[in-house]
């Protein structure tokens, strides 16, 4: 039965778009040479994911700005691709549910599970429009 919930809970994210990265060779592969904006989901199992991370995600993608790239990674279920992950977020501290925000390759930006536990879906949504509004508006060459 447990193994059925997770299931749901990684489908939940797949659904959305996103590429699932189990293994650290498969984080490793993707996130240095990912070109543009790369959301990076840091799934897990409790409650606020359930109630506000994963919620949020889905309404946050609907916004008309969104990032290049989304991946996640299971915290709890697959901890070396997790660690992996987490070593690209420079200076962060473990944190999940989480989202970072990585830019050609380079962490940008974070959202904490501090910043999402007790807070509502929308709320949260609104967090990563922000963020989204801040690192993934494609720049526009003005004409010479």
């Amino acid at each position: 039965m447990y193994d059925i919930l997770i299931q749901q809970m990684r489908d939940e994210v797949k659904r959305l778009g996103a590429q699932e990265l189990r293994t650290p060779e498969e984080v490793d592969a993707v996130l240095p040479y990912a070109k543009g904006t790369t959301l990076v989901v840091v799934n897990s199992t409790c409650g606020c994911a359930a109630g506000a991370a994963r919620p949020a995600l889905a309404k946050a993608l609907q916004h008309s700005v969104v990032p290049d790239n989304i991946v996640t990674v299971f915290a709890g279920q697959d901890k070396e691709a997790t660690a992996r992950a987490r070593e690209y977020f420079e200076g962060q501290p473990p944190s999940s549910p989480s989202f970072a925000l990585m830019k050609d390759g380079k962490f940008v930006h974070m959202i904490h599970r501090y910043q999402i536990e007790g807070r509502t879906a929308d709320q949260v949504a609104e967090t990563l429009i922000q963020a989204f509004e801040r690192f993934c508006v494609k720049e526009v060459k003005q004409p010479a």
